[in-house]
């Protein structure tokens, strides 16, 4: 009897190299796998649930940008803003935020934010 794929959640993978098999086409009986060549049955497909999750941070829009609270901190000549947005490392909800290009300028620019209770800094990529 061959060996069938394993699965791991709704993931498929050859049993003969590990690689990930995609999903069958239209009326496919099987699956051949793009390295070794290893024919698995669409049914093996039969009654798996794909579920999807996205966190919500990982689409950043520029609509949630600007519901952001924002406030003007006044610190010697460089002026930086408050912004609601929670620390990775104390969970604290504002940290001071600074926008420079550090990428070429048909790119986005690079968010520098510094948090107001445990001064962490971080970084995101518009």
């Amino acid at each position: 009897m061959p060996a069938l794929a394993q699965k791991i959640g709704s993931l498929l993978f050859c049993p003969a190299c590990g690689t990930l098999l995609d999903l069958p086409h239209g009326d496919e009986a099987s699956v051949k796998c793009e390295q070794c060549g290893h024919a698995e049955p669409a049914s093996s497909y039969e009654n798996i649930e794909i579920t999807t999750r996205s966190h919500p941070d990982a689409f950043p829009s520029a609509l949630r940008q600007k519901r952001k609270t924002q406030t003007k901190a006044h610190e010697g000549s460089d002026s930086m803003l408050k912004v609601s947005e929670e620390c990775p490392v104390c969970g604290h909800g504002e940290a001071y935020t600074k926008e420079i290009q550090m990428r070429s300028a048909d790119e986005g620019s690079t968010i520098l934010y510094t948090c107001v209770s445990c001064k962490h800094g971080w970084r995101t990529n518009n």
